[in-house]
C-alpha cells in the first residue's frame, strides 16, 4: 500500500490489535487468467511456532480456494475505524479536508486444511471468537449434519510473511490534534474509535 512514513505504524502490536478487533477481511488473489479475485470473510489470528497465522474458510462452491491452492501467495487487508476529517480543526483556513483511517495489509502464504478433525477445530475456533455459547449447540447437532456442513466448506491457513499497518491520524499536523480529538470523541462509533487511538498513540492526553 502507499504508506507515507508519518503514517507507518511503529509497533507490530498495533497491526495485530487491528486484525483482532476488525476480523472481517478481504482476501485477494489472482484467478487463472491473472485477474484479481476478492473474497470477504472473517479470519482468526493466531500465533503458532513463532509465526502469525490467519485461519478461515470459504464455501466449496467459491473457486477462490482453488486459486489459493494453485498460487498460495495472497494478500489480506483489514480496515479499521475510518472517518472524514473537516479542515475546521485547523487554526488557519488554508487547509483542505482529508480522510483518516487505520488499515492493515498482510502478505500471506496459504495452505488448505483438509483433514476433517483439523477443519472442525478451525471452525470451533471461529465460533469461539464470535459466539462461544454456540459451540455447545454445534457439538450437539447430528454427526451427519455436521459432516455435511464441513464438507460444504474449504478451510485454510494463511501464514503471514509481511505486515504493513497504516495509522493515518494527521500525526504530522499537531496543531489540529486537540480540536480533531474533541470532534471525533463526540461523533460516530468509528470517529470515537479514532479518538481512542489518538490517546493510545500519545497524540493527546486522556
Amino acid at each position: 500500500m502507499y504508506l507515507p512514513p508519518q503514517f507507518k505504524a511503529k509497533d507490530e502490536a498495533h497491526a495485530l490489535a487491528l486484525m483482532r478487533a476488525h476480523p472481517f477481511a478481504s482476501l485477494i488473489s489472482v484467478d487463472d487468467e491473472g485477474l484479481p479475485v476478492v473474497t470477504h470473510i472473517p479470519l482468526h489470528l493466531t500465533h503458532r511456532d513463532g509465526q502469525q497465522v490467519l485461519q478461515g474458510h470459504c464455501a466449496k462452491a467459491n473457486p477462490h480456494w482453488r486459486y489459493l491452492q494453485a498460487r498460495p501467495q495472497a494478500l489480506v487487508t483489514f480496515m479499521g475505524p475510518q472517518a472524514y476529517m473537516s479542515p475546521k480543526v485547523y487554526p488557519d483556513l488554508t487547509r483542505v479536508p482529508t480522510w483518516n483511517c487505520l488499515s492493515v495489509h498482510a502478505k500471506v502464504e496459504a495452505s488448505l486444511v483438509e483433514e476433517p478433525a483439523a477443519k472442525d477445530r478451525l471452525l470451533k475456533q471461529l465460533i469461539g471468537n464470535h459466539e462461544p455459547p454456540y459451540a455447545a449447540q454445534w457439538r450437539g447437532l447430528p454427526e451427519d449434519y455436521q459432516s455435511k456442513m464441513l464438507s460444504a466448506i474449504v478451510a485454510f491457513e494463511l501464514r503471514i510473511t509481511e505486515l504493513q499497518c497504516a495509522i493515518k491520524l494527521n500525526q504530522h499536523r499537531p496543531e489540529a490534534h486537540m480540536a480533531m480529538h474533541a470532534a471525533y470523541a463526540q461523533g460516530t462509533k468509528d470517529e470515537q474509535a479514532l479518538a481512542e487511538w489518538m490517546v493510545k498513540l500519545g497524540m493527546v492526553k486522556p
